[in-house]
């Protein structure tokens, strides 16, 4: 790692009082200044300015990291009440350092500290170079006597000038999720957040996407997105003042939360992720999608495992028998591994439904009288692997867990208790309870080794909203909720590394990039009917690679045939939630040619560059397409919903091939039997035709679908 002297290298100094801080990755540039006054401005944020000379003209800009109890009229960064109970806090620049932990990453942090106060404030920035990603937090500490409270700690405030700003979040419900809604952004404020603790994404996703001075297309615009990577309660603030500036802040969500630090303790936010892109979104969420896969998410260089899940085939009714029975489903579908959903466990209450049994981690006895080991040794002699369910945080009142600790349920006291989906969530702020929940695992894998993925469920917002453990410091709940989350999840991936395991929420409650350290993937959402997984597998696109989004074929929407709903499925990681008998001997056959298929194109899914073609918020058809690294094979996936009568239809330009090079284009995935539609079926054609006059991809088929491979000759 190389260090760089104060104010040296991406730095520039012109004068005591003037220092100057540039970071930057190959295309994007953010410019820090200091001002006659000791403070820190940001002073530019965009295309990166190559001729450092011009950095001289820039506008001295805004305060980088605004605290409250100053001048400034609109929302702090940071806000914190002193000892004394003085609510104010004015941070001057003490000085900055960079370093080089390696050849494509620059660390730049920046030390303020207060005027009166002493009260310390980093900021880390983290500049991805190839990758067009900045990584932003902020470290809080002071040497006060006593403890000071801060009311906000963001851990990103950036400021914008523009003509106008389009703001697009992602919200929705339960089955309804990540729903792209685009609105113009005027005087005042727009405040993305959720108060909902554990499953904190249920209404919200904790991205956004913001154009400037236009709407942006795939293709065409200035666009910046952002996500924070907190498993909790976060807030995105977005306020338009009287001159038409724009600042965004990021970061925890204060409300309720309250928080104070010790003399010598430092209090470090979540991390803020941002890509700023001057061609389009698609280019923004490729950026991320590169820097995800080499840098942020657990094993995002690996495989991914194909996979037979048992719930829409059998719910809370199986037994041994039934689940030999689906493993070997899974062999015939040709998959790599089987997993055992929820209601194996609980004796004394039997998982049988949601209602009770949750906590009591121990084998139902007469569902499986044999235990998980039968299985995880079943599976390994068919050739396969074995996953199970698990949702180690919740409890349901009616279990032994809760009737044993109580007082290590999130609670109030002196109130009924009230219920979501008949659970109750466990107080990861409490030690005790951080190493049950983690002892859950450790004991699984100790007994059973061949265990070879978790999906880790959370079914339940925080209610009942009271820690037993805290008592005096309920303002902290939210935040060490989540530290304790993450301070069990850190020991299962020291001791289990290789272990991959899916983030589950009630579908996609939990979608962050912080969780995603320890995760493999997520499941997206509950609802597989493949029209919905269209829009919602778009949405996450934005921000997430095809490499985390699980997404399975089921019985949903039997108005679709099995091809449809597996085309779409094929464009996250491929599983299957149904039985063989729910299928025609076609219906498999087509099945096991596509898992075939998807086998060999997962370098290029997975891995490739995905560009969205068109939108299915646009019209009755959506396309889109993934090339491999080389640009010498790519996969395209194009889909009629509900083409109207004679509707016309136009060719569609692809992207991201080598215009000088020859392409065959060539339909898969066809039923069994059946022949290519497709005019351009074999042929050859140059990169640049092909992305210049295009194929005709769609038809007026109702819930069609066509998988057409590319490759270089």
């Amino acid at each position: 790692m190389l260090t760089y002297a104060l104010c040296m290298s991406c730095s520039l100094l012109f004068g005591a009082e003037h220092t100057v801080i540039e970071i930057s990755t190959n295309n994007i540039g953010l410019v820090l200044r200091t001002g006659n006054d000791g403070r820190l401005y940001q002073s530019y944020l965009g295309k990166k300015l190559t001729h450092k000379d011009d950095i001289l003209h820039l506008p001295l800009g805004t305060e980088a990291y605004i605290t409250g109890g100053m001048e400034d009229y609109f929302e702090p960064a940071l806000s914190v009440v002193n000892t004394d109970g003085n609510p104010s806090l004015l941070l001057k620049y003490i000085g900055h350092e960079v370093k080089k932990p390696e050849a494509n990453v620059t660390e730049t942090v920046v030390t303020l500290q207060g005027d009166k106060y002493p009260v310390t404030v980093k900021l880390y920035y983290t500049a991805y170079q190839k990758e067009n990603v900045i990584k932003t937090w902020t470290e809080i500490s002071h040497r006060e006597k006593k403890p000071i409270v801060m009311n906000r700690y963001a851990s990103s405030m950036l400021h914008f000038n523009k003509s106008s700003y389009l703001l697009t979040e992602f919200s929705g419900d339960w089955a309804t999720e990540v729903r792209a809604k685009e609105q113009p952004l005027a005087f005042g404020k727009k405040i993305i957040d959720t108060k909902l603790g554990a499953r904190a994404n249920m209404h919200c996703s904790p991205f956004f996407e913001l154009a400037f001075d236009a709407p942006a297309t795939e293709t065409v615009g200035e666009v910046l997105v952002g996500t924070l990577g907190w498993t909790g309660n976060f807030r995105f603030t977005f306020e338009v003042d009287n001159n038409g500036a724009l600042r965004v802040v990021s970061g925890i969500n204060p409300w309720a939360s309250d928080y104070d630090i010790k003399a010598g303790e430092t209090f470090r936010t979540p991390d803020f992720y941002f890509t700023y892109s001057f061609t389009g979104k698609g280019q923004a969420s490729r950026n991320l999608h590169d820097w995800a896969r080499n840098y942020q998410i657990k094993n995002g260089k690996g495989d991914r495992m194909t996979l037979l899940n048992n719930w829409e085939a059998t719910y809370f009714n199986f037994n041994e028998e039934k689940l030999l029975h689906l493993m070997d489903n899974a062999v015939e579908l040709g998959v790599d591994m089987f997993l055992l959903d929820d209601g194996w466990f609980g004796n004394k209450y039997p998982r049988s439904s949601d209602r009770q049994g949750l906590g009591d981690w121990k084998e139902t006895a007469d569902k499986l009288p044999h235990g998980i080991g039968y299985l995880t040794e079943a599976a390994h002699k068919k050739g396969i692997k074995f996953g199970l369910w698990i949702e180690p945080e919740m409890v349901n009142p009616k279990s032994e867990l809760y009737e044993k600790h109580p007082d290590w349920v999130i609670h109030m006291p002196n109130r009924e208790e009230y219920y979501f989906r008949n659970q109750l969530v466990l107080d990861l702020t409490n030690p005790q309870v951080q190493e049950y929940v983690f002892g859950i695992v450790d004991r699984l894998m100790t007994q059973y080794p061949d265990i070879a993925y978790f999906k880790w469920d959370c079914n339940s917002p925080i209610t009942n909203i009271y820690s037993p453990y805290l008592k005096d410091k309920q303002s902290h709940l939210y935040v060490d909720f989540v530290r304790g989350l993450y301070n069990v999840l850190e020991r299962i991936n020291a001791k289990y590394p290789n272990l991959p395991m899916m983030l589950c929420s009630g579908g996609g409650g939990r979608t962050d990039y912080e969780a995603l350290k320890y995760f493999t993937e997520f499941w997206p959402s509950d609802n597989t009917d493949p029209i919905e997984r269209l829009f919602i597998q778009w949405g996450y696109s934005q921000v997430f690679p095809a490499k985390v989004l699980s997404a399975h074929v089921t019985t949903w929407n039997s108005k679709s045939s099995i091809k449809f709903r597996t085309d779409v499925a094929m464009m996250g990681r491929l599983g299957f939630d149904i039985k063989l008998e729910d299928m025609n001997k076609g219906d498999e056959a087509y099945c096991r040619a596509a898992v075939e298929n998807y086998n060999r194109l997962k370098p290029v899914i997975l891995d490739g560059d995905m560009y969205r073609l068109v939108s299915p918020y646009e019209g009755n058809h959506t396309a889109t397409m993934y090339v491999g690294k080389a640009g010498d094979h790519a996969v395209l996936f194009a889909f009629d919903i509900h083409p109207r009568y004679a509707e016309k239809s136009l060719p569609v330009c692809l992207q991201g091939l080598k215009p000088d090079k020859m392409y065959r284009a060539k339909e898969i995935n066809l039923m069994p039997g059946a022949r290519s539609s497709l005019g351009a079926d074999g042929k050859r054609y140059s990169g640049e035709f092909l992305m210049n006059v295009g194929l005709n991809l769609f038809t007026t088929g109702q819930l069609n679908s066509r998988v057409i491979e590319i490759t270089e000759e």
